[in-house]
């Protein structure tokens, strides 16, 4: 797996990523893979993070004592947690399926809703945009870029339904959307967020 040898010469983190993935062949990306333990970094260059959705998801267990297949609801360890605490503090974005429920746990806005506190939004995408097999639908959750236009245009047109690829499919990142990824991240700015805050907060007070 390469690493930026200091965090100067990195441009972005890339957290809860594969061990020696896409993020990892990106010379100015620092990769945080599992073995790394994504939630504890703390540094200050803008990140991109895939935190694990399975909790979050559709078939999550709504209660101890739900029959359905995956995790219980919410039950990540705190990953996305500290994802968001990373986005928030450095700049950035979190990528998960569309409609996760991470959203409204954390009371975060959902696509065509204001900026929230941080000055985040949502953008919704669909991952076949930049070459996945399948639709796969996606929602990005940016702090630190004021909404500039980033809508990259159809580039493939996915056709396969999700719940008939193998998990290892389903997770893949197109190469292209990791680069997207990468250069949003790096456009982001967590001063503009603290801007809009104090933006917000003088509105208030008025």
């Amino acid at each position: 797996m390469q690493q930026c040898i200091a965090e100067v010469t990195c441009r972005v983190a890339a957290l809860y990523v594969q061990a020696d993935g896409i993020y990892s062949a990106m010379p100015d990306v620092d990769p945080w893979p599992e073995q790394r333990d994504a939630r504890k970094y703390l540094g200050n260059v803008p990140v991109v993070a895939h935190p694990p959705c399975a909790s979050w998801g559709r078939y999550a267990k709504p209660t101890p004592s739900s029959t359905a297949k995956g995790p219980l609801r919410g039950d990540d360890a705190g990953c996305f947690a500290a994802a968001l605490a990373a986005v928030r503090r450095c700049g950035g974005v979190i990528e998960h399926p569309a409609g996760s429920d991470a959203w409204a746990a954390y009371g975060m806005p959902s696509p065509m809703e204001l900026p929230d506190a941080f000055g985040g939004w949502t953008l919704p995408v669909f991952q076949s945009w930049w070459g996945h097999v399948a639709i796969k639908p996606t929602w990005l959750y940016i702090v630190g870029n004021d909404r500039a236009c980033i809508y990259p245009g159809p580039l493939n047109k996915g056709t396969r339904p999700l719940e008939h690829l193998s998990k290892k499919q389903r997770a893949a990142t197109p190469l292209p959307f990791a680069r997207f990824l990468v250069e949003l991240a790096a456009s982001c700015s967590p001063l503009l967020a603290s801007s809009m805050i104090a933006e917000r907060n003088n509105l208030e007070r008025q």
